[in-house]
């Protein structure tokens, strides 16, 4: 069973507890097209926490009751919850906001990392909540996106998968422009526009793209659109399975 961080709410320490399986509303990678209501789990081995699958059982149609198992090759190391949630608390500048802001009378709640399959690859996704202690309810305040070799983060998603895709097609020979400190109880800005990249126009425009599928996506799905919501996910992997090789990776 898959393993994943969360806060102590009396001691504000944070500590690893089981994953449960949660529902989502997904495009099955290699089904026919449509959105399909799943549940979904990684797994881990017992005693380690790299993932050696992930499992989706089925809620609709004529797939009711069947299990989707995806079984990764024992020749490469998958990042599992755990270390994900590890990589999370490496980052200074997260680990440092995390700490700031349980210290304003108020506390951290981490959300479910959703671990997504996109092609032959995982797209790592955790919402981070503020609850302050006289309001029950949380407000999101960052999304934490991650593959296996890459980390970023933004005040929503859009800005995720901008900062991640982003900063992976920097020109080798493209220095970082100094940056200002970040004032206390805020974190720096997302890297530089991608637009500004040399070598890779139409970055950008598959961000774009991103963005405005997902958006639709969300709205689709509110409005109870099923089908329409599960043609446009299609379309918004597709976009990202392009943005992946537009900015070099694997």
């Amino acid at each position: 069973m898959a393993q994943q961080v969360s806060l102590n709410p009396q001691t504000k320490q944070q500590e690893p507890s089981p994953i449960e399986p949660y529902f989502v509303l997904m495009q099955l990678p290699g089904e026919k097209p449509g959105i399909e209501f799943v549940e979904i789990l990684p797994f881990t081995p017992a005693k380690r926490n790299n993932m050696i699958g992930w499992m989706a059982s089925r809620c609709d149609g004529d797939a009711y009751g069947s299990l989707l198992v995806y079984n990764f090759p024992k020749s490469r190391l998958i990042d599992g919850p755990l270390q994900i949630e590890a990589r999370i608390d490496q980052n200074a500048q997260l680990s440092g906001q995390f700490t700031l802001w349980n210290q304003q009378g108020s506390h951290v709640l981490r959300g479910h990392l959703l671990v997504i399959p996109i092609g032959r690859s995982l797209l790592y996704v955790e919402p981070v909540y503020l609850q302050a202690e006289r309001s029950p309810m949380p407000e999101l305040r960052l999304v934490v996106l991650a593959t296996q070799d890459r980390l970023a983060y933004g005040n929503n998603f859009e800005e995720a998968l901008s900062s991640l895709f982003g900063e992976a097609v920097k020109a080798p020979t493209e220095t970082k422009a100094e940056q200002p400190k970040p004032k206390p109880g805020t974190l720096p800005q997302p890297s530089p526009s991608p637009e500004k990249v040399v070598g890779a126009p139409n970055v950008q425009q598959l961000i774009n793209r991103a963005i405005q599928e997902f958006e639709e996506y969300q709205r689709l799905t509110a409005e109870g659109k099923l089908g329409e919501a599960g043609k446009k996910l299609e379309e918004h992997k597709r976009t990202l399975e392009e943005l992946k090789k537009a900015s070099g990776k694997p």
